[in-house]
């Protein structure tokens, strides 16, 4: 019954509250506030996505206006969406509260289906992992606010991990939503006065990312037919280790990404990620793949110096910003462009590949 009556309360939306209501949920997290977000249309092609994370909930969020003037398909939102930081579900219901009732999310809203993962603030704790005591009261929040449909596949397992295919044979685009907090062996810490970096690589074997149930169902979900693969990962894929949380602090945990692509066959793998306070577009060539893209966009709120990247394609962005990946169908060769945009709206850089760049019959 408990629970039941949690659900009903979490489930009121902003037209249902009073002004004195508002306030109250947005100071103290009884009740939860949402707009109406929708996912894309699984029948509908998909051209224009746009991205961002690390948006504190307190402060303005222009881009996200910004992005929505950009008229995406979908946007996706790769991890601290908020900093909820906390072990009171209350408190981390109130700072969704406060992100939900900004008018330019609300405008996103509108305008854009939406997709969500998270990462480490918004699951909770900084840096954390398995090892968080409310993941599963956390999740239930997670899944209210971004209006997961009650019948989800996504409720009836641990952890976040979801997928959605959108757009008819030839044009298909799948989302791939990883969880890289819920089953995460905790990160090494590194010594102080003999380490410099926060943390330090994991050489043990058994160090996790994603857990094993996670990853037989990405290895089901890399066997099933799409042209164009976007993988949403809250943490760096591709860049090198830099003594921060990324994919190269488990370095056996990427190198199984990198072989269970190979492994499957999956063409156009492209991976999206956020955590870095900044926005770059990284390569990494490993031998036996094509050519493996991550677009880092994370800039909502938050800036701050990069990292040494040797992957890093061009000059990194420090302001706020979104990325944007433009998909080209109607071409022969379909073509996808990458992009990172500022507040004035220009477009700090743009590459664009041809999707046949992304598959194993191309010659590279």
């Amino acid at each position: 019954m408990k629970s039941l009556k949690m659900l009903l309360v979490m489930l009121v939306v902003v037209s249902q509250y009073s002004p004195a209501q508002m306030t109250e949920a947005l100071r103290t997290g009884k009740g939860l506030v949402t707009t109406t977000i929708r996912q894309p249309d699984p029948a509908k092609p998909i051209q224009r996505i746009a991205m961002g994370s690390c948006g504190y909930q307190d402060l303005p969020q222009p881009i996200l206006r910004i992005a929505a003037d950009w008229n995406p398909d979908v946007f996706l939102f790769l991890g601290d969406n908020i900093y909820g930081d906390t072990e009171n579900m209350d408190t981390l219901r109130a700072k969704y509260n406060r992100l939900g009732s900004k008018p330019e999310f609300k405008r996103l809203a509108e305008r854009s289906a939406i997709l969500a993962v998270w990462d480490d603030h918004d699951y909770g704790v900084n840096d954390g992992g398995e090892e968080y005591p409310k993941k599963v009261e956390s999740k239930e929040i997670f899944l209210q606010f971004w209006n997961e449909p009650a019948a989800s596949v996504r409720r009836q397992h641990p952890g976040i991990y979801h997928s959605s295919v959108c757009g008819p044979v030839g044009k298909r685009t799948q989302f791939i939503m990883l969880d890289n907090r819920t089953f995460r062996t905790p990160v090494v810490a590194g010594i102080p006065g003999k380490d410099i970096n926060d943390y330090v690589v994991d050489t043990n074997r058994s160090a996790r990312m994603l857990g094993e149930d996670q990853w037989k169902w990405l290895e089901d979900e890399l066997k099933k037919p799409a042209e164009v693969r976007i993988i949403m990962t809250s943490t760096q894929f591709v860049s090198e280790f830099n003594g921060y949380e990324l994919w190269a602090l488990k370095p056996f945990e990427k190198q199984r990404m990198i072989d269970l692509i190979s492994r499957t066959k999956a063409n156009g793998v492209v991976f999206v990620s956020g955590d870095v306070h900044f926005g770059e577009l990284s390569m990494q060539k490993p031998d036996n793949t094509y050519p493996l893209y991550d677009l880092t966009a994370s800039g909502i709120t938050s800036t701050d110096f990069p990292q040494p990247n040797r992957y890093r394609l061009a000059k990194e962005i420090h302001e706020n910003h979104f990325g944007a990946i433009t998909i080209n169908w109607e071409s022969a060769d379909p073509s996808i462009t990458f992009e990172i945009y500022n507040v004035v709206k220009d477009a700090v850089f743009s590459k664009s590949i041809n999707l046949s760049e992304l598959t194993f019959t191309s010659k590279r």
